[in-house]
């Protein structure tokens, strides 16, 4: 057994275990794509609507600021995609698939803040009270414990030492 084996706990190359993490990471990326790309094409199309006008400048600052990140966003979960396509038969896998889950990792976080923007123009819009910032918070405080407390969480837990890089 090398080391490798004991690290990754499989009887694997590096690059069948490039090739499992890539497909593992795009089923991932799927999974966010789709909820980026619902946000986003709700987003490019609320300033076509009359309503938008009526918006205060600071709602409309928050909501261009909102666009701009749902743009990067999909960039940064998109980006996985173009990478394979780009390096792909260059025999760089291992490689891609490390800048790849940073990218990965970029656009949740992308999308976390994306998301509160959203909420924020939103609530802003339907309410005026004071407790707006609170609900935000609580909601961040949720999206930070769902995708990156528990999971930390149990990296640390369950694992003996070794970590999976």
């Amino acid at each position: 057994m090398t080391e490798d084996d004991r690290r990754t706990g499989r009887d694997e190359s590096e690059e069948e275990r490039a090739d499992r993490m890539w497909g593992e990471l795009i089923q991932e990326v799927r999974v966010a794509q789709t909820g980026v790309q619902i946000l986003f094409g709700f987003l490019l199309t609320v300033v076509f609507y009359p309503k938008y006008t009526t918006l205060s400048d600071a709602n409309q600052h928050i909501y261009i600021v909102t666009v701009v990140l749902g743009a990067c966003t999909t960039g940064a979960l998109i980006g996985p995609v173009s990478l394979h396509r780009l390096v792909s038969g260059h025999r760089v896998k291992p490689q891609a698939v490390r800048l790849a889950a940073r990218l990965t990792f970029l656009g949740l976080v992308l999308l976390l803040i994306t998301m509160a923007s959203a909420l924020l123009l939103i609530l802003r819009v339907a309410t005026h009270d004071g407790y707006v910032p609170w609900l935000i918070a609580a909601v961040v405080a949720w999206y930070l414990t769902c995708w990156f407390g528990l999971p930390l969480w149990a990296r640390h837990r369950h694992t003996t030492g070794t970590e999976d890089r």
